[in-house]
């Protein structure tokens, strides 16, 4: 069983020097992966792209001030080296001049147009809006999620989803000779299943994790199975990746001419209409649609179909509601047959939760600081306390912060207490002076 991933980042950095090569040919590739990388990473390729000699390491180091600044530059050219934009060689940073080619053409709408997909040039008969997109993609996509919690409503996922499900180790059992029909349910396929010696199929530990991820970290991890299963399949792993991030850069609700792709990507197109990423009217039809699922792949930006936790509803341990009640669920229990229990909710939720828990509000205050003694903040602290006013205070440094409304009070106290410090220092000073004359 080979190695699940989620992260798209990991994946690529194994990539050798000759396959990144190969990947920044394309404008729309070095533009995906420029936009999958964290801000400062974004920010060092902008500032170095048009400059056409090396940069010496420690010139670069000069963008960055303090030790943190300089362990972010580390970490940010790390990233960068391993996805071979960037490289280091007698004490000089050089960009790949390939990306360099590639990705200004990206910006400037040079070289190949077709990289980013190829529209079009007559109307579509048969077109369809976002909205049916986004229909088309929830459905498709919840198939899948419904059948790993094991609904028994629908038609399962066709043989590529049932397979890689298997070789994912996000579910148990071995598809590959069940015969499917279109008229065939989920109910049936377990059946099927169980008569031919694999048993029901049940989701697994890392079935679990899955289901907690968002949609978009789903989406990848499914197409990160996908190539490890690439070079079984004989499809070139280039192909793929490129095929992927195109669809990254596509527009939502626009069609796309499928006549331009290879062979490879023409087989990939069949499998990724099961996942509910692009949708074609019929098979070899010379046009196809990419969804919500495919154009968000490389924004970074969270993908919101109807609510892929719904899937959870139809599980063993959903408790019984009406339709009503359904509707305004966000979130699910599954239980597995060990009677370990399970909530599960997607992840804006948590953070929301987080937010509200962690959350600061701003208050006026006033800064107190720099008492010359210890006894003369004690004892404002205890005048400021009686009053209420006192919003934090700290007496090793003596510090504390008062409210808006107590400052005048707190000010006129420490006013009388400098002023009657002040006398009786003058009536210590002459008490002195008087003894000292007698």
């Amino acid at each position: 069983m080979s190695k699940f991933q989620t992260s798209i980042h990991e994946y690529l950095e194994t990539l050798p020097l000759q396959t990144f090569n190969r990947l920044y040919q394309k404008p729309a590739t070095c533009l995906a992966i420029f936009r999958l990388l964290p801000p400062l990473g974004k920010q060092i390729i902008m500032s170095s792209l048009y400059v056409d000699t090396p940069i010496p390491v420690d010139d670069m180091k000069l963008w960055f001030k303090g030790k943190t600044g300089l362990a972010k530059h580390k970490e940010a050219m790390k990233r960068l080296q391993a996805l071979h934009i960037f490289s280091e060689e007698r004490g000089n940073y050089t960009m790949n001049t390939i990306f360099v080619e590639q990705f200004r053409n990206a910006l400037t709408g040079g070289g190949n147009s077709q990289s980013f997909g190829l529209a079009t040039s007559t109307p579509d008969k048969h077109h369809v809006d976002v909205a049916f997109l986004d229909d088309y993609a929830t459905k498709q996509w919840e198939a899948i999620l419904h059948f790993m919690v094991g609904t028994t409503e629908g038609r399962p996922p066709c043989k590529g989803v049932l397979n890689l499900l298997g070789r994912s180790g996000l579910m148990t059992g071995g598809p590959d000779t069940i015969p499917q029909s279109d008229n065939m349910d989920a109910r049936d396929y377990a059946s099927q299943m169980a008569r031919h010696d694999f048993g029901v199929p049940k989701i697994t530990r890392k079935g679990f994790q899955f289901l907690l991820q968002d949609i978009n970290t789903q989406v990848w991890a499914f197409l990160l199975q996908y190539l490890n299963m690439a070079e079984s399949l004989n499809m070139d792993l280039v192909e793929v990746l490129t095929f992927f991030f195109q669809l990254g850069s596509l527009e939502l609700g626009n069609d796309y001419s499928s006549e331009t792709l290879t062979p490879t990507q023409t087989h990939l197109l069949e499998d990724l209409k099961a996942y509910g990423i692009v949708y074609q009217r019929k098979r070899g039809s010379r046009r196809f649609y990419p969804t919500r699922l495919a154009t968000t792949l490389t924004s970074g930006t969270p993908v919101m179909l109807g609510s892929h936790t719904n899937a959870a509803k139809h599980s063993a341990a959903a408790s019984r509601k009406t339709e009503e009640e359904e509707e305004d669920d966000h979130g699910f229990i599954i239980m597995e047959t060990n009677y370990r229990m399970y909530a599960y909710t997607v992840v804006d939720q948590i953070r929301l939760w987080e937010i509200e828990k962690n959350r600061l509000r701003p208050t006026a205050t006033w800064l107190y600081s720099q008492f010359n003694r210890q006894q003369d903040f004690d004892g404002t602290l205890e005048y400021a306390s009686e009053l209420g006013v006192v919003l934090w205070s700290n007496p090793k440094k003596r510090q504390m912060c008062i409210k808006t409304e107590g400052h005048q009070a707190v000010g006129n106290y420490i006013r009388k207490m400098i002023l009657r410090n002040k006398e009786q220092a003058q009536q210590h000073r002459q008490q002195h002076v008087a003894s000292v004359g007698t």
